[in-house]
């Protein structure tokens, strides 16, 4: 679907393996367009033995010299490393996205030695290990349509996208990068109230994982409004709305807002920390 493009990843850890089955499996490219490098030769072994893509072990440059498309996917405290190491190899032909947290699109041109950056950064979550990721992606100024297909494509491979301004990204961070370990708290606080009320672990683990995972593709597939859907389970003087009751007592929305709200804040800290 890419054509002849070759896709290098820098960093082959957990979501470099994701993206590279998602990108195989949607068939953008095939076994032998795919280049990625690290500095963990097992995880290059790895990857090698279950797709069959090229590895280089440890050698960035190459990845960049022989590939369309640059995929960063190193952590944050070690993207000022990488970048001064690939920056005299970086073209205004290479389409680079990074989906390193925080890192700005701004930090990464600032290595292009006066060459106009071709820059996607993107915020993907960890459901994408699964197939069911939200990522967002921002572009930089000098990205075409074409270069923004070619990432939706790639990320949609691993789930849903939205496309947002940079100056958003930090709120992206607090709500879909940080909202799955809110929704693992609500399935363990679920699962522990049906092990109070008489049921196993095991069942009761089962139906709160299966009960959050349904409703969640019931609003995606209907599209309807929460709150409506809400308003179909609860029956007048029924047992939902005795928990729903409850749950306003104990402030779920605003926990819930106020921990997005904290955790975009956080985000934001960081970056600055960073001077990124």
């Amino acid at each position: 679907m890419f054509g002849d493009k070759r896709i290098g990843f820098i960093g082959a850890g957990n979501m470099a393996s994701v993206l590279i089955k998602g990108i195989l499996k949607a068939r953008l490219v095939d076994d032998n367009s795919i280049y990625a490098s690290d500095i963990d030769l097992e995880k290059l072994d790895s990857l090698k033995s279950e797709y069959g893509i090229n590895t280089v072990f440890k050698d960035n440059k190459k990845i960049v010299n022989e590939c369309d498309i640059i995929i960063l996917a190193v952590k944050p405290q070690i993207m000022e490393k990488v970048m001064k190491e690939i920056s005299g190899s970086l073209t205004s032909e290479k389409l680079i996205i990074s989906i390193a947290a925080g890192i700005s699109t701004e930090f990464i041109d600032s290595f292009a030695n006066n060459t106009p950056l071709r820059i996607i950064r993107a915020m993907p979550n960890t459901p994408a290990l699964i197939m069911e990721g939200a990522t967002a992606i921002c572009p930089g100024e000098k990205i075409s349509e074409d270069d923004l297909r070619i990432a939706k494509e790639i990320f949609s491979a691993v789930g849903v996208v939205a496309i947002v301004d940079e100056s958003q990204m930090d709120a992206v961070t607090g709500l879909s990068g940080s909202g799955p370990a809110y929704i693992f708290m609500i399935i363990e606080a679920l699962s522990d109230a049906g092990v109070k009320m008489g049921l196993s672990r095991d069942i009761s683990m089962k139906l709160a994982a299966q009960t959050v995972m349904g409703a969640a593709k019931l609003q995606i597939d209907t599209g309807m409004h929460p709150g409506r859907l809400k308003d179909m389970v609860t029956s007048p003087g029924g047992t939902a709305i005795a928990g729903i009751h409850t749950l306003e007592q104990g402030g779920l929305r605003t926990t819930l807002i106020n921990a997005v709200e904290q955790a975009t804040l956080r985000s934001i800290q960081l970056g600055k920390k960073n001077g990124k």
